[in-house]
């Protein structure tokens, strides 16, 4: 379905065009700062998006409601709001429309991280070959079609292994291999769970060496290829050999964001992958051989990081985005000292939620949320991924109060599920449910 649904009385006035707004839940605090800004800057906000909108009415001046996953259809509906509106900006913040959005923002001529950034960027073999060609230290990595080839390319680049897809997002089919007798299943699982992605990306795996050591992640604003740090995200995994992402806490005052080497590498990985304009969120494992690049995402962090960032620095991530978007060179100091962070809950088995409640109070309880109804199905690692049914957000003066409070508000979500077998080996893949086609 394809229509204008919002109105549009100064159909003269310049825009900034936004594809996909997210859901109220996730990303309306980004929104609401990203529609001050336009408001400020004189410009409307058109947003195209693939659900009706409800709450979004109260920021944008257009919406036009059609299928984004048509890449076609999506940048004919950008060329006919361009038909009617100068468009001065693109942004999008969801992983499967970067690269549309990198192409119409290239066609308009707009600020933009690039065409080529954006595919340095979503094809991790290729980041992981132009990072490696430029002497960014790097693990071993080769592209396999086949479990055969993938136990050659083990035996060659030595156990353990890490085994993933090419091009998805929030560790989904990424699996350690310790050794030759795991290999063949974490192949198994990488290349099934690729089949939900993008068809240039789908089939086969990535092997590479697994880099040991704590993993965290940056996000990063770009503006005409200056890279500046906004926040650092300490992240928590679990579920090996898998790694579902569990937790993240962002301090303010985290003393790697002055690492000089963390901060040069991250500022050369980017000028490799030759990303322009916006905000890039990066991965970054801490070794011994110092910090190796895992991936960089050509968008801001999912998660709720962007959140917990402005929560612990005073960063606006959307005031960010919109001034990389438009051209102009963001202001990213931080105006607080503090510490967020985030944990998700997760089944300790496969279900059918009844109900999750969660607490109205705790100490240094900032929000907290289900993430699913009732009814809905949570399928663990390997037959489906993110299967959290709450999240709790909690802010404190240092990290360990922070991480305290995160343990003492999740002991208090409440969840009712009927436990369900897990999903026989080669299913297809069940995926979180409501993540872009339900909203309030």
């Amino acid at each position: 379905m394809s229509g204008i649904v919002g109105g549009a009385d100064n159909r003269t006035t310049d825009a900034v065009l936004v594809i996909g707004s997210g859901l109220k839940l996730y990303r309306e605090y980004l929104v609401s700062s990203i529609a001050g800004r336009a408001r400020d800057a004189g410009l409307d906000l058109v947003l195209v998006n693939n659900i009706q909108p409800t709450w979004q009415r109260a920021y944008f001046d257009e919406i036009s409601v059609i299928n984004l996953f048509d890449h076609e259809l999506l940048a004919e509906t950008a060329r006919e709001v361009a038909s009617r509106r100068r468009i001065v900006g693109v942004m999008c913040w969801d992983e499967p429309f970067v690269m549309p959005s990198a192409h119409i923002a290239a066609e308009f001529g707009v600020p933009g991280l690039s065409v080529s950034g954006v595919d340095g960027c979503r094809d991790k073999y290729h980041t992981r070959s132009l990072l490696t060609a430029a002497g960014l230290p790097q693990p071993g990595c080769e592209m396999t079609a086949t479990v055969e080839e993938a136990r050659a390319a083990a035996a060659r680049i030595g156990y353990p292994v890490v085994v993933k897809p090419r091009a998805l997002g929030a560790s989904m089919g990424v699996v350690l291999a310790a050794d030759e007798s795991e290999l063949d299943a974490a192949f198994r699982v990488a290349s099934d769970a690729s089949l939900i992605g993008d068809e240039p990306y789908r089939g086969g795996a990535i092997v590479e060496g697994y880099a040991d050591g704590p993993e965290i992640s940056v996000d990063g604003a770009l503006h005409k290829g200056e890279y500046q740090p906004l926040f650092l995200a300490r992240k928590q995994t679990g579920m090996p050999p898998y790694f579902e992402e569990v937790g993240h806490v962002v301090d303010a005052d985290d003393p790697l964001l002055r690492d000089e080497e963390l901060m040069d590498t991250l500022a050369r990985a980017h000028r490799v992958l030759g990303v322009e304009d916006g905000i890039t969120h990066a991965e970054v494992r801490l070794t011994d051989r110092g910090p190796v690049i895992i991936e960089i995402n050509g968008r801001l962090g999912g998660d709720l990081i962007p959140f917990l960032g402005k929560t612990a620095t005073g960063i606006d991530p959307g005031e960010v985005l919109f001034d990389v978007a438009t051209g102009r060179r963001p202001e990213v100091a931080a105006t607080k000292r503090s510490v967020a962070g985030i944990r998700f809950g997760y089944p300790d088995h496969d279900c059918v939620v009844r109900s999750v409640t969660v607490p109205a109070e705790a100490p240094g309880l900032v929000t907290a949320a289900p993430m699913v109804d009732p009814g809905a199905s949570l399928r663990l690692p390997p037959g489906g991924y993110i299967a959290r049914h709450s999240f709790v957000v909690c802010a404190a003066d240092d990290a360990d109060t922070c991480r305290d409070r995160l343990v003492a508000a999740q002991a208090l979500v409440e969840l009712d599920a009927e436990r369900i077998d897990p999903l026989p080996p080669g299913a297809t893949l069940e995926m979180p449910t409501g993540l872009l086609d339900v909203d309030e």
